[in-house]
């Protein structure tokens, strides 16, 4: 695989300490990316603070407040609508402080909404795509589906939102568009899966979700049901590619396929996204592609849990930086 990212732009500008804004650590995805940033950060010399908003608006209130409090050189916002906390975000603009995302909003790449300078994200509506696309095809194009998405975040209703027209419009049935947030699918994932489970039976053949994270609580309710691994319905996550997704997969324990973002080379993209910033320099534009990950993808993967392309990333950006 070969680099198809920036090979210009600024030098590392030198002894810089920046805030993660993290929506849930316990969010696969966000982790992957915070752990990213922290070694694009090692290399480019910068020091990191992680400020964990908990899976809450409240929670990620308090962190932004901490951020400001801390007057860091730059803030990467990780994994939560940017919307939400305009009020936060009008204090960071004012304060001068340059900032990043990744998924923040439907605009992915530069000047995204909110005084963002890049909004780092693969196309959410081709990960949508790729998703629906396999439900169909592996249903022999008659799923059953029901999907999952968290009104709290436009993205999520959005991808959801495309999942539901693909289906559709290629002869498939949703059976149901299931609303519930994200930071509470460990109380809610359980009785939600047994109480569809009793209305749809056979019929229910594809659970799709915005999100690995709800399958991460789905599988004792569908054991308890007497269904196995490799039985229906089959999970469907329309990103990110968390390790618990992968391990699930690779087993075959009630998820048959993740489309996974490259999480570790956005942390890298992130750093270097905001060290233009601090430059004064352009967006780099760059949008990473997803993959769509099965089974047997995996077993070629070795014991790898993480979506990591090997495309020398790494000494690209070091490279940029004068860090080689």
């Amino acid at each position: 695989m070969t680099w198809d990212g920036p090979t210009t732009g600024p030098v590392a500008a030198e002894g810089k300490t920046i805030v993660v804004l993290a929506a849930d650590l316990k969010n696969g995805g966000i982790l992957g990316v915070t752990n990213g940033v922290e070694e694009a950060a090692d290399k480019i010399g910068w020091t990191v603070r992680v400020l964990d908003g908990g899976g809450s608006v409240q929670g990620r209130t308090a962190a932004f407040g901490q951020a400001l409090a801390l007057q860091p050189d730059g803030i990467i916002i990780n994994g939560f609508d940017a919307v939400e906390q305009q009020a936060a975000l009008e204090d960071v603009a004012k304060a001068g402080i340059p900032m990043v995302s990744w998924h923040s909003g439907p605009k992915i790449g530069c000047d995204a909404p909110g005084g963002i300078f890049a909004n780092v994200s693969t196309d959410a509506m081709t990960v949508s795509e790729e998703a629906a696309k396999w439900a169909i095809e592996d249903a022999g194009g008659k799923p059953g589906a029901v999907i999952f998405t968290d009104s709290t975040y436009q993205i999520a209703i959005d991808k959801a939102d495309r999942i539901k027209e693909t289906i559709e419009s290629m002869g498939g049935t949703v059976l149901e568009y299931v609303d519930t947030p994200i930071a509470d699918t460990s109380n809610r994932m359980g009785p939600l899966t047994t109480s569809l489970l009793q209305k749809y039976g056979d019929s229910w053949t594809h659970a799709l979700a915005i999100n690995d994270i709800y399958f991460d609580f789905m599988g004792p309710a569908l054991a308890a049901a007497g269904i196995p691994g490799d039985g229906s319905p089959k999970a469907v996550a329309a990103g990110d590619g968390s390790e618990s997704a992968f391990q699930r997969i690779r087993t075959g324990q009630y998820q048959a396929i993740t489309v996974a973002e490259p999480l570790n080379l956005q942390g890298w993209q992130l750093v270097d996204e905001l060290n233009r910033a601090v430059s004064g320099e352009a967006c780099s534009g760059y949008v990473t592609a997803p993959a769509v990950v099965t089974k047997e993808g995996l077993e070629k993967m070795g014991d790898s849990n993480q979506f990591d392309p090997d495309s020398g990333y790494r000494d690209a950006y070091a490279r940029i930086w004068g860090k080689m």
